[in-house]
């Protein structure tokens, strides 16, 4: 996962303040995952994103990779809202 240090970060701040975060899974950058892990993986962190109230699209340097515009999507599609941690033009 890029930027796992400030998801971290946003994790105990938001949940600080009173929030319930569903982050995806950090896992370990050394883990090899096959193509049946990935695919299980990517339906987990759908079925958050179907949970939440909303959704924070960490952006540092404003980098949204493929996945992260396939989740947003996904988000939107389900009328949640969307905002970023860095400003964004779509």
């Amino acid at each position: 996962m890029r930027f796992r240090d400030e998801f971290a970060r946003l994790d105990a701040e938001l949940t600080l303040a009173g929030h319930v975060v569903l982050t995806p899974t950090a896992l370990d950058p050394a883990t090899e995952l096959d193509a049946e892990d990935r695919a299980r993986l990517d339906r987990i962190h759908l079925q958050r994103i179907a949970m939440a109230d909303e959704v924070l699209v960490v952006n540092v340097g404003d980098y949204v990779g493929d996945s992260t515009r396939r989740e947003i999507e996904y988000a939107r599609s389900r009328g949640l809202a969307v905002s970023f941690l860095e400003p964004h033009d779509e």
